[in-house]
């Protein structure tokens, strides 16, 4: 038995092949003006093989029918023209928005620190404190306050103090770096990539060094100036920027640094040696700080190479944006590695090359070979001017 079925009268349609069992689908095929109307005639047995007989009929549209298939296409490309305008529009507002939605990195803009709160007002209960170039991941954004999460330390900071999106992300990338942490006890640092070359020195686990390259089974570290080699199997990488601290941690720290800093003029009262320290007005504390702060940067640089890092610490003890002494600038949270990681401590411990304490005193008496800069990295991290293996701005 066959069926007729009387088809559109603007339209040409075709049968496709593969339709379900007992349907037939259909493609619809713009009609030439003059057209005739088609009808097709469907075998029943072979509907599920997409089988059709197709027979040419006179019928004639009506305008009326013609008009609303008109229409109801205009209507239908209309609608699909609306909503791809509001996905655009929903997906430019969330990108828009993206840099004050949880996870988003949010930096510090401050000269030296700002107070971490545990509320959203000023007079709330401080925390923990951000320091300049720290980062977070911001947890909540509000027009006055924004609530992060830095290292051990989470709660509100004044907006007044953060920065954003694109600029937070530029200046993570200046003052960020690849670190190396050390996870096993003893590590040995090598000249070369081979367990057969010179040795540098020895690491302990936690120590942290800024990552120069990676190489097959080997990281290469800034180890007081130069390249140093480690076993990639005895470290961890990832990127980071400075992070704040908790009010206890804070305590602890400066509880250590007074203890440190008694045993570094123990050590320089042992030290032999004949230096004036009246340009500075400097107490051999402070020489032997800064000679051991230098030896940990660039105890593997030239002479002039170690008088610029002493120069740095010097340019930020003049500078109203740092503590005004030695001791303040090594110790600053974030500033120098050695500090925080526990190097600087067994420099001073193990004692100070007379190379670095020559620099530092130097460096003591005023002279600088890198003009105001305050900064300094790797050659290739940053521009400026170069000595050496580091760049200083």
């Amino acid at each position: 038995m066959k069926r007729r079925i009387v088809l559109s009268t603007i339209s040409l349609i075709a049968v496709l092949a593969g339709a379900p069992d007992g349907e037939a689908a259909f493609e619809v095929l713009p009609a030439e003006e003059d057209a005739v109307v088609e009808s097709v005639i469907l075998d029943d047995m072979d509907m599920t093989a997409g089988a059709a007989e197709v027979t040419e009929c006179n019928i004639e549209p009506s305008e009326e029918e013609v008009q609303r298939i008109l229409d109801e296409a205009a209507a239908a490309a209309e609608a699909a023209r609306l909503a791809e305008e509001e996905a655009n529009r929903i997906a430019e507002e969330e990108a828009a928005n993206a840099w004050k939605k949880p996870g988003a990195l949010v930096m510090t803009d401050v000269q030296t620190a700002v107070n971490v709160r545990a509320e959203a007002d000023e007079n709330s209960d401080k925390v923990g404190k951000l320091y300049k170039d720290c980062g977070g991941s911001l947890i909540e954004y509000t027009e006055d306050w924004t609530k992060i999460s830095s290292g051990d330390v989470t709660g509100w900071v004044s907006n007044d103090y953060l920065v954003f999106g694109d600029e937070a992300v530029a200046m993570s990338e200046e003052v960020g770096s690849l670190k190396a942490t050390v996870n096993a006890e003893g590590l040995r640092v090598r000249k070369e990539a081979s367990t057969e070359s010179g040795i540098l020195g020895q690491v302990e686990k936690g120590d942290t060094f800024e990552v120069v390259s990676e190489e097959e089974g080997w990281v290469v570290v800034d180890y007081e100036g130069d390249n140093g080699y480690i076993s990639a199997e005895y470290v961890t990488t990832a990127f980071s920027v400075d992070h704040g601290e908790t009010m206890e941690a804070i305590k602890a720290r400066e509880e250590a640094e007074k203890k440190a800093k008694a045993e570094t003029a123990r050590k320089a009262q042992q030290a032999k040696m004949e230096k004036n320290y009246g340009v500075y007005g400097a107490a051999a504390s402070d020489l032997y700080l800064l000679g051991a702060i230098i030896q940990c940067e660039a105890g593997n640089q030239s002479y002039e190479g170690k008088v610029a890092v002493g120069a740095v610490v010097m340019n930020r003890v003049r500078s109203a944006a740092y503590p005004n002494n030695v001791h303040d600038v090594i110790y600053a949270s974030g500033q120098f590695g050695p500090a925080g990681s526990g190097l600087l401590a067994r420099r001073l411990a193990s004692g100070v090359s007379d190379s670095c304490l020559a620099a530092a005193q130097e460096a003591l008496n005023g002279r600088s070979n890198v003009g105001g800069a305050t900064h300094f990295k790797r050659v290739g991290a940053h521009e400026g001017y170069i000595i050496g293996g580091h760049v200083f701005w």
